[in-house]
């Protein structure tokens, strides 16, 4: 029996200077040294919001409300012969501090910048749906 698509959730972090947050992804992990954006996969039955509610905490120790949440865009892809819907949040209140604990590095990046980035395949259509928004 053929699995569903891979949802995965991805925010992007907008900060008061309107820049956007992008981390490395650290070596060891697939795709290391591509830059994206914060977030992860949804596990099943979980709301894709709470999912990424939930993985801006574990991965940056923020907190953040589901209604902070504005859906921007998504793309497509495929990981290891499996497709991959990839969603794309905007996200402008969190409380704490961002501070990432699995990246190699991380960026608070204007969106033009982001265009220079090697970011893995899912991640780029959403960078120039990004600078039309923004």
């Amino acid at each position: 029996m053929a699995q569903g698509p891979l949802l995965v959730v991805a925010a992007a972090l907008i900060d008061a200077q309107s820049r956007i947050f992008v981390q490395q992804r650290p070596v060891g992990k697939n795709m290391a040294g591509l830059w994206e954006f914060p977030g992860g996969k949804v596990e099943p039955g979980e709301p894709p919001e709470d999912a990424l509610v939930r993985e801006l905490r574990e991965e940056l120790g923020i907190d953040t409300e589901v209604a902070c949440l504005a859906p921007a865009t998504f793309s497509t892809g495929d990981v290891d012969g499996r497709p991959l819907l990839l969603l794309l949040y905007v996200c402008r209140k969190w409380r704490g501090q961002v501070l990432p604990t699995e990246a190699a590095d991380s960026r608070w990046l204007r969106s033009h910048e982001l265009f220079a980035l090697p970011m893995p395949p899912a991640d780029e259509p959403l960078v120039a749906m990004l600078d039309a928004l923004l």
